[in-house]
């Protein structure tokens, strides 16, 4: 999931922001898409950017929603420089929905998310759970966290497999991936200007498992996601 910067309760935010993704993909460049930033919540529903859910269970400590969120990962064979890698098939991001649970205390955070591909692209789930610890210094905050996450066969083997179809037509091995654990860390960091302005930034190094790096397709052994913007608080 991507993360993205978050309205306190019952406040609306808008702003601009720039996502960065290094795909690790055969002869693949660095991607950047520009981004609206868009956060609402209040005591039922919230909406932050590619993310909207709404509350089963709200309280200081507990919060247990269902959620549905926009998964940008994708392949696009033309953006590969690699020619046996232009002849294979498209990977479609999609939308994915399910539930999300956070555990609130004065030591931390833990999150906890599982969600399933609801536009039959994948018709693969995704699972993560995440550590976050906050710190405010002044006008910072500052939220390292630690976490992991499980991807199905189906989630893997659709981005990162290599069918036999593909296989002849490409050059490149066939593969057939399995379920695979991706562990990251992660850091958010808030500057607030003043009431109203400040800019944030959100990054995440993820270090890929056996199933993704023995793909054909990849040739790196980690990916990231960086997150970056300003907003203005109403």
């Amino acid at each position: 999931m991507v993360c993205a910067h978050s309205a306190q309760a019952g406040n609306l935010s808008l702003g601009a922001g720039v996502l960065v993704t290094p795909e690790p993909y055969l002869g693949y460049q660095t991607r950047v898409y520009p981004l609206p930033i868009i956060n609402y919540e209040d005591d039922n529903f919230y909406f932050r950017s590619l993310t909207a859910g709404y509350y089963l269970w709200n309280d200081q400590q507990n919060k247990l929603s269902v959620m549905a969120y926009y998964l940008p990962q994708s392949f696009q064979p033309d953006d590969s420089d690699d020619e046996r890698m232009k002849r294979l098939d498209k990977r479609r991001g999609t939308l994915m929905a399910g539930l999300t649970y956070s555990y609130n205390t004065e030591w931390g955070t833990i999150r906890t998310a599982l969600s399933a591909d609801t536009l039959d692209n994948s018709n693969g789930m995704l699972g993560d759970v995440t550590y976050l610890h906050r710190f405010m210094l002044d006008n910072w905050m500052l939220v390292p966290g630690v976490g992991i996450t499980w991807s199905s066969k189906n989630q893997t083997d659709y981005y990162y497999g290599v069918s036999d179809h593909e296989s002849r037509r490409s050059g490149l091995d066939s593969y057939s991936a399995g379920n695979s654990f991706a562990p990251y860390v992660e850091l958010t960091a808030n500057y607030r200007f003043n009431p109203n302005w400040n800019a944030f930034v959100t990054g995440r190094y993820i270090h890929l498992s056996s199933e993704v790096k023995d793909s054909p397709m990849v040739d790196k052994s980690y990916t990231a996601i960086l997150l970056t913007g300003v907003s203005y608080n109403f």
